[in-house]
């Protein structure tokens, strides 16, 4: 949400950042200033005629809104307004209002009318307005294309020499897809910009050649870095050899990208300085910002903002830097000496630590690199802006993420799923989980793999599956030959498979025996690689013994070559002798294993269908806010708001209550204990079923009361069914996510729970009730009559429906749910509300 206090900064279609904020009466000079900077043309558009200047009564309407039935947002360049756009309700509580923009000429054709549109709509929606009107010349077809080209369904009227356009603004799949290619184009150019600079200012190194600047100056120069390297320095005639000028703009060269080695202080004129010279990104090397306290915090905030009024993007910072290996750029704007060799994978470093490890281990395995990207404290470049530019990026084919936080959980989980459908995404995510009650280990490496993203674990692993994916194709099953001169190695080969859930092929593992030479051991690896029954190899190769082979004999690596040619994927842990390249090799079976059993569950979700989100009849958006009031919630009427029915229940205190509520229920009846944490406990003896009459009622209540406290609620019976439960929990790293289980102690005991983060698509409430490992009791279990599942998984579409819509639900439980063969009851409903969840994933574009 955009308010005067809350100004946002957005992308525009070049790459370059502007600041969008509701107008101000104080806005009136710059508004008057703009317009004097319209050419006769532009206002002739916008006005319909030429309106050489604003009256005073007209620019006092301009500039005074009341933020529901009359908007208005400015565009800023730095401290300059560029463009307007408004919106102004037809009529007292009228749906439609009649929206307008316009944007200064040397602005025009770089997306700010769609930002307007989109910030414009979703603050109407927001005000209760349905509809758009707009009035505009034949002869301005940019704005007819602005409309036009949004996905909303525009009604045209020409009449009187202008045409009349008509459009609801509610949100659409068309709509929403537009706004999210305009995002990515607009992600992925920033991201270009500062990957592919013409040339390079370096603030901070020192004319001794020591310190951190003049070790990212000589690492550009010295990495034959084509563009020009410009050292800034106050004093200093040469740097490092290099003509040093007191401003990057003195250099009278084309600068794109500013690295800086500054202190903190320092850096607000560094910005200026490289915002003078033309560039489009900073990337801050210099420590001592969020990561050193509040104060550093403060500073890393100024940075930002000044760099986007500028129109610039920041790396960092306390960061490692930026490379990219493309024979045209070979930019290594890095803390690194040395890059890995160009390849085809894409490196993305949450710190600059780590990525000094990342790239050196990368090296020394020969995993070749596209392009690298530090991101530090992360204070704007992201992993999810990375993600845009590798998508699109023709030089890169697998994507590497080393991650300690999520800024916007959503966006990554979304872009994860869309991307990783044309490219693996390899993430090390060792997220940091809150203290009390959080999603164990499981349940987070389910949360990844529901957006295809491949979750490892430690840095060998992260350089295990990327040199497997680097190198070989996909599997297209998960049956898997193991060939090897070795019954241990293979044996354990086979096991490890096994453990990773890959299937051992029919007739393997195959062990060749310790006497088997080059002759056998390529017929075997031939034999697998042509066998239908096999999808992956793993080959394994002990040392012969002494005298047992002849040197040319015991150089099976010779038989490799054949097997690649093959086009199944393979693994190999060789103890002897020297792997050809391109061809993944590890230094034990295990290892080897585990980095096939990722890559195949990846392979197997590319195979999946990924399913739709469905369409929900019976939901009620409205009705649903109406329930949550302050601090609480009505648990029933907001779930009915989504078509969920919870079956009533009647407090009472007393016998005689009790005896009321049962009539007013109807027998027989169900009694338990009102206390939160026994309504669900049979096993406690809680809970007491099929009270048919007053004699049992009042025999039940007296031993509830004796053991539970007087309180307890009555419900009418239903029929018996399988105990369910269903969780809605905000995860700080996921955002709203779904759970489902089995009830009772004993799962409860197990966390025997699946998880799904939201949105959910009918495969993900599907593979949900799939999942716990007591699912089996729903399929019918000894004999049991299968239940309804898919009534289960409609109840779990709701309930992520519910999540999606109402972000000041917090938690949710359904416990218990009775799944029977013929539907479903939901029996108890617990809901907690607080302030609204952040949801930086939903509503119009910003930074």
């Amino acid at each position: 949400m955009t308010t005067v206090d809350q100004p946002v900064d957005v992308l525009l279609s070049d790459g370059s950042t502007v600041g969008l904020r509701p107008i101000r009466p104080q806005d009136a000079p710059e508004i008057v200033a703009m317009h004097g900077r319209f050419s006769e043309r532009t206002r002739y558009l916008r006005y319909f005629s030429p309106y050489p200047r604003i009256p005073e009564r007209d620019l006092h309407r301009f500039v005074t809104v009341d933020h529901r039935d009359r908007e208005a947002f400015v565009v800023l360049a730095g401290d300059r307004i560029v463009a307007v756009g408004r919106y102004e309700r037809l009529g007292p509580a009228a749906p439609e209002a009649e929206v307008a923009f316009v944007v200064e000429d040397a602005y025009q054709g770089r997306g700010i009318g769609s930002v307007l549109l989109e910030h414009l709509a979703d603050a109407a929606r927001r005000a209760g307005i349905g509809h758009f009107v707009a009035e505009v010349l034949p002869t301005n077809g940019v704005m007819l294309r602005v409309f036009a080209d949004f996905g909303y369904q525009v009604q045209r009227q020409f009449a009187d020499g202008v045409v009349h356009l008509t459009f609801p603004i509610a949100p659409t799949e068309a709509t929403l897809a537009v706004q999210r290619g305009r995002e990515h184009r607009t992600e992925a150019r920033s991201i270009a910009r500062l990957l592919a600079p013409r040339g390079v200012a370096v603030y901070g190194a020192s004319a001794t050649g020591q310190g951190v600047g003049a070790a990212l100056l000589g690492h550009l120069r010295d990495g034959g870095y084509p563009g020009a390297v410009v050292p800034v320095h106050p004093g200093a005639r040469t740097v490092a050899g290099l003509p040093a000028y007191p401003s990057a703009a003195d250099a009278g060269v084309a600068v794109d990208l500013a690295v800086v080695a500054v202190p903190p202080d320092a850096a607000a004129g560094v910005v200026a300085d490289a915002a003078a010279a033309g560039a489009h990104g900073v990337v801050v090397i210099s420590a001592g910002f969020a990561e050193a306290g509040p104060a550093g915090a403060a500073a890393q905030r100024s940075l930002v903002r000044a760099a986007h009024a500028a129109g610039m993007r920041v790396v960092g910072p306390n960061c490692l830097g930026v490379a990219n290996t493309d024979e045209r750029v070979r930019l290594n704007a890095t803390l690194a000496p040395v890059l890995p060799a160009p390849g085809r994978v894409g490196f993305f470093s949450q710190s600059g630590a780590f990525g000094v490890a990342l790239l050196a281990e990368a090296q020394r395995r020969g995993l070749g690199l596209s392009s690298f990207v530090s991101a530090g404290n992360r204070a704007d470049v992201s992993g999810n802006d990375l993600l845009q530019y590798w998508q699109d990026d023709p030089g890169t084919d697998v994507i590497l993420l080393y991650l300690e936080t999520f800024g916007n959980p959503r966006k990554f989980a979304r872009l994860a799923r869309r991307i990783g459908r044309a490219k693996p995404v390899v993430a090390l995510a060792s997220l940091a989980r809150p203290a009390g009650p959080a999603l164990d280990e499981a349940a987070v490496s389910a949360l990844f793999a529901q957006s295809g993203v491949i979750r490892v674990d430690t840095v060998a692993e992260l350089l295990d599956v990327g040199v497997l994916l680097a190198h070989q194709p996909l599997p297209a099953g998960d049956r898997v030959a193991v060939v090897g001169n070795s019954s241990a190695l293979t044996g354990l080969a086979a096991a490890a498979c096994v453990g990773q859930g890959l299937t051992v092929a029919d007739g393997y593992p195959r062990d060749i025996g310790p006497h088997a030479g080059v002759a056998e051991f390529t017929a075997a690896l031939a034999g697998a690689a042509a066998d239908d029954r096999v999808d992956a190899l793993v080959a394994v190769f002990a040392p012969p013994l002494p005298g047992q082979l002849t040197v040319e004999e015991a150089d099976v690596t010779a038989a490799l070559p054949a097997t690649l040619a093959a086009g199944k994927p393979t693994v190999v842990t060789f103890l002897a002798g020297r792997v050809p390249a391109g061809l993944p090799a590890y230094p034990s079976v295990e290892e080897a294993v585990r980095a096939l059993g990722r890559v195949g569950r990846y392979a197997g979700w590319l195979r999946r269908d990924p399913g739709t989100v469905p369409e929900l009849i019976g939901v009620d958006r409205a009705a649903g806010r109406a329930a949550l009031r302050g601090d609480t919630a009505d648990p029933v009427a907001l779930l009915a708001a989504y078509g969920v029915e919870v079956v009533g229940s009647v407090p009472a205190g007393s016998v005689d209550e009790a005896l009321a509520a049962a009539d007013r229920c109807g027998w027989p009846v169900a009694m338990k204990a009102a206390a939160p944490g026994l309504r669900h406990r049979l096993d406690l003896g809680a809970v007491r079923l099929d009270l048919a009459d007053p004699v049992a009622l009042r025999r039940a209540y007296a031993d509830l009361a004796a053991g539970f406290g007087a309180q307890v609620l009555v419900q009418p019976m239903v029929p018996p069914g399988v105990a369910c439960v269903v969780e809605l929990r905000e995860d700080p790293a996921f955002g709203p996510v779904v759970g489902f289980g089995l009830g009772g102690v004993a799962t409860e005991l197990l966390g025997d729970r699946a998880w799904r983060a939201v949105p959910l698509t009918d495969r993900d409430a599907a593979e949900l009730v799939d999942e716990p490992r007591a699912s089996p009791l729903l399929r019918g279990h000894r004999g049991a009559a299968p239940v309804d599942r898919a009534a289960l998984a409609d109840l779990l579409l709701r309930v992520g429906r519910l999540a999606d819509e109402q972000p000041r639900v917090r938690a949710l439980t359904l416990n218990p749910v009775l799944a029977r063969p013929d539907g479903i009851s939901v029996l108890h409903a617990a809901v907690g509300v607080g302030t609204a969840g952040a949801r930086p994933d939903t509503g119009p574009r910003r930074l």
